[in-house]
């Protein structure tokens, strides 16, 4: 029997790319097939013998001759260009993953959010984006599987400037960051880059001339100037190989009612408000509080926020908590001179 098998995987692996054990089992007479064990006892003795090479791991493993060993390894970046026409994200995530033969070697739970993202992030660049070409590629490091998506068209901040009639690419960062923000109201719910960005380590927008950069391992935001001046959007996203996030940790963390599933509570970085200046205005505060009405639980993180105006806690805490009153609002990272401005207007009858 173990020749039997011997022979078999070397002519499986001489005709085919990769193996996998399934593959050798298949190529037996019905009921005549070794047992797993046994067929796993033999491979591992051959792959000792440098006779096969051995790839990916568990559910993944397979197995290619001495000469494919390159594709055992697996490539480490695999890229794809393709033009904006009649696309559909989930059959480009479909080519990349069969090209990186490393992605079956990964955590389910990275697997399952690096699907998320990807396709949240390749359909708006196919539907938003207006640019006549696409590029996206994914690849391994030691420590992190990343993605890219990148085009040469409008750019996510100013489609959002336009379309919802701002003053500045940095108002459509602040209202890109509560979540349900979408240019196409009738066709998206304005989730993905929101979901997508709580799902990452590292996630970074480029467009034109700025940076968003989010990073939840040190648990904070920058927005940058980008020079040169990136034409166009591009989407980085990382996540560590042995990441614990699961999707539906993340969703869950933004909804109030478990019962519901409704994605409708959100958090806000209160220091992009500020705009370098140390007291925060009643204007200012509309401009947090614009679009928070839909939703029923807010988190206003006042990180590195050293003193706000009273009109900018007045018009959050007392104004606008007066006329939505079944809307939660809490404040995080205060220090003591913004709580006791919270607390002040709060106490105003």
């Amino acid at each position: 029997m173990e020749n039997d098998i011997r022979q078999l995987v070397l002519k499986l692996v001489t005709s085919q790319e990769r193996v996998k054990a399934q593959d050798i089992l298949n190529g037996f007479a019905k009921g005549r097939e070794p047992s797993r064990q046994y067929l796993n006892t033999v491979i591992q003795s051959m792959a000792r013998e440098g006779l096969i090479v051995k790839g990916g791991s568990t559910r993944g493993a397979f197995y290619v001759s001495p000469q494919n060993r390159g594709l055992a390894i697996g490539l480490s970046r695999v890229k794809v260009r393709v033009t904006n026409e009649g696309l559909k994200e989930h059959e480009i995530m479909d080519t990349i993953k069969n090209k990186a033969l490393f992605f079956p070697t990964l955590k389910q739970n990275v697997q399952d959010i690096l699907n998320f993202g990807f396709s949240e992030m390749l359909n708006n660049a196919i539907e938003h984006s207006e640019s006549k070409s696409i590029e996206a590629n994914i690849y391994k490091t030691k420590e992190y599987v990343c993605f890219e998506v990148s085009d040469t068209g409008i750019g996510v901040f100013r489609s959002i400037l336009m379309k919802k009639h701002l003053k500045s690419e940095l108002e459509a960062i602040q209202d890109l960051l509560k979540g349900k923000t979408t240019t196409m109201p009738q066709a998206h719910s304005g989730e993905g880059i929101f979901f997508t960005s709580k799902m990452a380590d590292l996630f970074v927008l480029e467009s034109f001339e700025y940076a968003l950069r989010i990073d939840n391992e040190i648990e904070d935001l920058f927005v940058e100037p980008l020079k040169p001046v990136k034409r166009g959007t591009r989407v980085l996203f990382k996540i560590k190989l042995n990441s614990k996030r699961h999707t539906t940790e993340v969703f869950r963390r933004y909804v109030s009612n478990p019962d519901t599933l409704a994605f409708d509570k959100t958090d806000v970085s209160i220091k992009l408000y500020t705009m370098g200046t140390i007291h925060v205005s009643r204007s200012q505060a509309r401009r947090v509080l614009n679009g928070l009405d839909k939703f029923k639980s807010i988190v206003l993180d006042f990180d590195k926020v050293p003193t706000v105006g009273q009109g900018f806690a007045d018009e959050i805490f007392r104004v606008f908590q007066n006329k939505h009153p079944d809307i939660v609002i809490s404040s995080v990272n205060t220090n003591e001179a913004v709580q006791f401005m919270i607390e002040r207007v709060k106490n105003t009858n």
